[in-house]
């Protein structure tokens, strides 16, 4: 099944691009404010499953393989579950450490897309071997589009 028939992805960030990010290059109150807002466009609720409850507000990448650019081109609110699936490689940590089980990661993603167990297998190894093509670039230049004004000192 290709990446695009799927309603929840894993979307690994190349290695050189972690914390190269809106969030962690802006005050927080102005982090929490848009989070706020995009929880609040979406009535509250996951995008992708319609979960409610607590949320995490997700950067949306494109990237351009090509120039070595990682573009942001927007927001979604997640459900923890969906967010770990999306930053599967992060799963893979907390489990390892004792602090999350995998396997129910791995079974909101079937469930979510609705697959089975060979799907999420094909599309793991699909997602990372595009990571790790993408974490050779040592340096990819990151575009914040219109929210880089956000960026900045305290106002």
């Amino acid at each position: 099944m290709r990446r695009t028939k799927l309603k929840l992805v894993i979307d690994l960030v190349p290695k050189t691009c972690w914390y190269s990010n809106l969030r962690k290059n802006m005050p927080r109150s102005r982090w929490n404010k848009l989070r706020k807002q995009v929880y609040s466009k979406v009535g509250n609720i996951c995008e992708i499953c319609g979960a409610d409850g607590k949320l995490k507000c997700h950067e949306l990448w494109k990237y351009d393989d090509r120039k070595h650019v990682q573009k942001l081109k927007g927001f979604c609110a997640l459900c923890n579950m969906c967010h770990l699936v999306a930053h599967f490689g992060f799963a893979q940590i907390l489990a390892f450490q004792g602090k999350l089980d995998l396997e129910a990661v791995i079974k909101h993603f079937m469930k979510v897309n609705k697959v089975d167990r060979k799907v999420f297998e094909n599309h793991l190894t699909e997602s990372f071997t595009i990571w790790k093509q993408r974490s050779r670039c040592k340096k990819w230049h990151t575009n914040l589009g219109k929210w880089r004004s956000l960026v900045g000192k305290e106002s």
